[in-house]
């Protein structure tokens, strides 16, 4: 799909795909490449110049149509070229458009049709649909564990619980959202940049949740680009400042869902937590959780007191659990991955 070429690299502006169909054959094809960038919609009708005259423009998503952004309404470009139809594949949920787009068009006179593809449109941009609707990011929990459900051993020991490939799709989800979230026990315990290593893979952002700051200076998640945030109760330590270490302070007991309204206020649409046990649990029980990706190496490590992948002082019994819904799952390397969504 030509939207998904730009995955990771468009927020927080959605995957936007677009081609023109005329005489029986496509003569344009552009995608939506980064913020503040051209819209797909404007890239396809400059590639077709005066061709685009009576064209069908395919879309992703219902064009724009509202000003006091870094570009212009597309809806007006798609009028000024003469295009014959639209056909989009699901409305846009910013409030800013929803349908308001799609209605100029067929105003002109340009004939409409939406919906097709729409589930599949709707799945590509997730974590846009999500925090243009609700103002917080979409959130993925990423756990890695042995097939009798153990994190670590006692003393801490987790590299490598999983293969090589599955650590390389580790780093693949990691370029595709702004923000990875942890906590202090695991940047004390393992030192990690929480980066996307590969070839034209992005790294996103850190978010780290260290309520005493004890992170040091020198630690890899202070010197890996972009940046770091650290969620502290402590006053900014001078160290941290000059390491260019941003800060959320925070009183009492941390509420999740309140850090995830700070993190959308700072344009964070979508965030994997990659942490211990007790964050994964408290971000389950707290109800910020929207998809989980759990990846399940062939190993056991048996033992009593071993760490388990989601620990919380509360348990839903068997009759009513957190439930997983849209459930994919598939071998890769020697592991087996599991992917769903959680109501």
């Amino acid at each position: 799909m030509l939207a998904r070429r730009a995955c990771g690299g468009t927020s927080p502006n959605p995957m936007v795909g677009a081609l023109l169909y005329k005489d029986g054959r496509i003569i344009a094809e552009e995608y939506h490449r980064k913020a503040g960038q051209p819209h797909a919609e404007a890239l396809v009708l400059r590639q077709a110049g005066a061709e685009a005259d009576g064209a069908t423009l395919f879309v992703t998503l219902e064009p724009c149509c509202h000003t006091g952004k870094r570009t212009p309404p597309c809806t007006d470009a798609i009028i000024a070229a003469k295009v014959r139809r639209v056909v989009a594949a699901m409305e846009d949920p910013n409030p800013a458009v929803r349908g308001r787009g799609l209605e100029i068009l067929g105003s002109a006179g340009i004939e409409i049709k939406s919906g097709v593809l729409q589930d599949e449109a709707k799945r590509l941009n997730e974590a846009y649909n999500k925090y243009i609707t609700t103002k917080t990011p979409f959130v993925i929990l990423k756990v890695a564990m042995t097939l009798d459900g153990k994190m670590a051993t006692p003393d801490g020991q987790s590299k490598w619980i999983t293969c090589e490939k599955s650590r390389s799709y580790v780093h693949r989800l990691r370029s595709q959202v702004d923000a990875v979230l942890t906590a202090i026990g695991t940047v004390k315990a393992d030192n990690p940049r929480l980066s996307a290593r590969g070839r034209g893979l992005k790294s996103p952002i850190r978010v780290a949740i260290d309520p005493m700051l004890e992170t040091p200076p020198d630690f890899e998640i202070c010197k890996t680009p972009p940046r770091t945030i650290i969620v502290t109760k402590r006053e900014a330590d001078p160290g941290l400042e000059a390491a260019g270490v941003e800060f959320i302070h925070y009183d009492g007991c941390l509420d999740l869902k309140w850090l995830m309204r700070q993190l959308a206020q700072r344009q964070i649409t979508s965030v994997m937590i990659e942490g211990g046990a007790s964050l994964t649990g408290h971000a389950v029980t707290e109800g910020i959780v929207d998809k989980v990706v759990f990846f399940i190496a062939p190993k056991i490590i048996a033992g009593m007191g071993v760490f388990c992948p989601v620990a919380s002082k509360h348990f839903r019994d068997i009759g009513s659990p957190y439930e997983v819904f849209n459930m994919k799952a598939r071998h890769l390397g020697t592991d087996i991955v599991i992917e769903g969504y959680l109501r």
